[in-house]
């Protein structure tokens, strides 16, 4: 008796909590959200730095983009640097390993999105698929430089010094070197539709939903009318 008066002792240890729904986010945080991606998706094209000449006196929202784009273009390279170091790892064939870099630059986000949209997280999970429309536009600027030689400088190259071109190695081996500029601008093009996509779905999660409360209450106030 004593020994299962100690595990009932015990007991709340054992018992399952009630998770917290994750896809309960107040409006105003989504909101917040979808106003903040708008605002970058607008300046996004004056102020990301692929392709653009370097300002010498960059005013505040300038500053703010440089610092953003070189956070998030350090956090990405190192996924894609990930990627390449996969294929270090296991017997990967060469053309693999170089393409591997860019799979995971793009799987990074899009995987994010899948895990929140698993926890009925939609809000989250629009961010990632921005994410990886954010991601493909510099891979799109990448894949534009491919025609300029085989070696990267280390200007251009996350890890600041001379580094073998993915998208020349690749574009080359399947015959289309030459078409570098068209295909990069086919990239940016599913870049910026997935950055599109990603904010009309944070407007309608913001919003959407209240205008459907307002729909359903009006139902109710002409039934009661009736």
């Amino acid at each position: 008796m004593k020994n299962n008066k100690s595990i009932d002792d015990f007991s709340y240890l054992f018992e399952k909590k009630e998770e917290k729904k994750s896809d309960e986010i107040s409006p105003l945080v989504m909101k917040s959200v979808f106003f903040l991606f708008t605002l970058f998706l607008l300046f996004f094209p004056h102020y990301a730095p692929y392709g653009n000449p370097p300002v010498r006196d960059p005013s505040i929202l300038q500053s703010i983009f440089n610092l953003y784009f070189f956070v998030s273009s350090q956090t990405f390279g190192i996924v894609h640097e990930g990627g390449h170091g996969v294929c270090y790892i296991l017997p990967c064939p060469e053309f693999l390993t170089v393409i591997n870099g860019t799979i995971f630059q793009i799987m990074f986000p899009l995987g994010i999105a899948y895990y929140y949209k698993k926890r009925n997280n939609y809000l989250v999970m629009w961010i990632g698929v921005y994410f990886a429309g954010f991601t493909m536009h510099n891979t799109a600027w990448y894949i534009s430089t491919a025609h300029e030689g085989a070696i990267l400088p280390a200007h251009k190259s996350f890890l600041g010094v001379d580094a073998y071109h993915d998208f020349h190695y690749i574009l080359n081996t399947l015959g289309v070197l030459e078409y570098d500029g068209l295909i990069a601008s086919f990239v940016r093009v599913i870049a910026y539709g997935l950055m599109f996509v990603a904010v009309w779905n944070m407007y309608l999660l913001a919003f959407g939903s209240q205008k459907s409360e307002q729909k359903s209450s009006r139902r109710v106030r002409r039934k009661r009318k009736r």
